[in-house]
């Protein structure tokens, strides 16, 4: 019995072990328990953001930063009064007045920089500083322009002082209203300080200005460059104007060097703050810039009277910009940078062109700087390139048709038609290049530049009959050219109007309708008129013959024929 037994729990333990062998796996080392990610810290967002990141509400805005604002400008008001009281009632004297002015806006300096650093981020400690530099600018001034306590170079020190220690506690900060308060008042510090158009005031300014275009640079703060061109070009001129008798080349040397620091401005923030479009305010600022210098420059040599010297001054500035426009094209700078350059290039030309050239060599001008512009904007894929292609296209050509072939040409000729065909023959040559360029990236421009293209060359065409049948300003009308100008006008017409029946091509036959349409009006109000009765029988034979062979083409050709 003990043996059967045994036999059995022998039998169960194998079983058992059976069982473990199937269901029972190794158990490798246990893996480090990772705990899941936190949410992400939230950065600090400043006094005026809730906790959890969401918006201000209208009592945070007013308690935390109008209060303080308002309380800053209150401060700097109740100097200004208290300091107008003492002095109405004769409690002290000047220099206690200005040393009470400097110690008082340094104290809340002091202040504001201190809570500013230790007690929290602020709108209030950034309000006390903003108002102590204003304080101690006002305080400069005062000893300086009102009491005549400190000299003008000593109050440029001190203001170039003010600046300084402001610029380092707008960059620290990133405070746009410190920065605008420091370098704002020492851009104006000669003026502030009353020192005059002389050379230590443009060298300050011109120093305020470097360090003002390089903190703009570095912070990226794209409104200092309108404060720093605003306010140092008006000290320019002053200087310009006070320098230009006894060093006009001087005067030159320093308009080209302003010229050269506002468009690096311009252009290295847009490098530095590369974008998809071109900015305004850039475009803007070199607009001004060069139209400022290309101004105050011509002016100065032509005061000097020297007027050649004052056309190469315009045509060295156009140069300047196109050679920076091509360079910005190529380089990473951007193509409508670029091409915004290069037509201030081209508009700095035209007028450097007006007043150098005349005649043909002026219509030349104006037809290749249009001509560069399309290609520019072409390069550039800015269609708005294409605007400043047709103002030129349209100086060349207006040129062409007051000057050199005038509408009377069509009735008693043009006093030279070499002269004529060239100028006009120009001005198509530009409207090729514009409607080339502009092909596939701006239809309508394209259409356009070829029809008055062809509108042109119909005219140069109608010119040359009539001169060389004989009309001209001493014989007058004559019967031949007028039938000649009618004969042309109808074969065009009708021309154009078969050519767009073949091509299928609407615009082509309204065109030639509408040339059609001219030359009957012609033929009924002037020949009928002017012409004897032999050259009136044949232009109206002329024009009824082929206004028949027009209208049989038209309804044989039609893929609708009129019934």
């Amino acid at each position: 019995m003990e043996a059967q037994v045994e036999a059995r729990l022998l039998d169960l333990e194998e079983r058992l072990r059976r069982v473990e062998t199937l269901v029972v796996r190794p158990v490798g080392p246990a893996r480090p328990s990772v705990e899941p990610p936190g949410p992400p810290e939230t950065p600090s967002t400043g006094p005026l953001t809730r906790a959890g990141g969401s918006a201000a509400s209208f009592e945070d805005i007013v308690g935390g930063r109008v209060l303080a604002w308002v309380g800053g400008s209150a401060v700097v008001l109740a100097i200004a009064f208290f300091l107008a009281l003492a002095i109405n009632r004769g409690w002290i004297d000047e220099q206690t007045r200005v040393v009470l002015a400097f110690v008082g806006s340094t104290a809340l300096l002091v202040v504001g920089l201190w809570l500013y650093e230790h007690r929290g981020h602020t709108q209030a400690a950034l309000a006390a500083v903003a108002a102590a530099i204003a304080g101690l600018f006002a305080s400069d001034t005062a000893a300086t322009a009102v009491y005549d306590l400190v000299s003008p170079p000593v109050g440029l020190a001190l203001a170039g002082l003010v600046g300084g220690i402001a610029a380092a506690i707008a960059v620290r900060w990133d405070s746009r209203v410190v920065a605008g308060i420091g370098l704002g008042g020492a851009l104006l510090a000669p003026v502030l300080v009353q020192a005059g158009p002389t050379t230590a005031s443009l060298a300050f300014m011109t120093v305020a200005l470097v360090a003002t275009v390089a903190i703009l640079l570095w912070r990226r703060w794209a409104w200092l460059a309108a404060v720093a061109f605003l306010v140092s070009l008006p000290q320019l001129g002053d200087w310009v104007f006070e320098t230009r008798d006894a060093y006009p080349y001087g005067a030159l040397a320093v308009i080209a060097g302003f010229w050269a620091l506002h468009a690096a401005c311009a252009v290295g923030y847009e490098l530095r703050v590369p974008g998809s479009r071109l900015r305004v305010s850039s475009a803007l600022i070199l607009l001004a810039n060069a139209g400022a210098s290309a101004s105050i420059g011509w002016g100065v040599l032509v005061h000097a009277g020297n007027v050649p010297g004052a056309k190469l001054w315009l045509g060295g500035l156009a140069a300047a910009h196109v050679v920076v426009g091509a360079w910005a094209m190529r380089g990473r700078v951007g193509n409508a940078l670029g091409l915004v350059i290069v037509a201030i290039g081209a508009a700095l030309a035209g007028c450097a062109l007006a007043v150098v050239l005349d005649g043909t060599a002026l219509v030349a001008g104006y037809a290749a700087a249009g001509a560069v512009l399309a290609l520019a904007a072409r390069r550039a894929d800015e269609p708005l390139g294409f605007a400043g292609a047709g103002t030129f296209l349209a100086l060349a050509a207006g040129h062409a048709l007051v000057f050199e072939a005038p509408p009377s040409a069509l009735a008693t000729g043009v006093d030279s038609l070499p002269g004529a065909a060239v100028a006009l023959g120009l001005a198509i040559a530009c409207c090729a290049a514009v409607a080339l360029a502009a092909r596939g990236m701006v239809d309508e421009v394209a259409a356009g530049a070829w029809w008055a293209g062809a509108v042109l060359s119909l005219y140069l065409a109608s010119v040359a009959v009539v001169d060389l049948a004989g009309a001209s300003s001493t014989t007058g009308v004559t019967q031949a050219s007028q039938l000649l100008l009618s004969g042309l006008w109808t074969v065009a017409g009708v021309g154009v109007l078969v050519a767009g029946l073949v091509a299928d091509r609407r615009p082509l036959r309204l065109g030639g309708l509408a040339l059609l349409g001219l030359a009957v009006v012609k033929v009924f109000a002037v020949d009928l008129a002017a012409l004897d009765s032999v050259y009136r029988v044949v232009s109206f034979l002329a024009l009824g013959l082929l206004l028949l062979a027009g209208a049989f083409a038209y309804q044989r050709m039609r893929s609708e024929p009129l019934t």
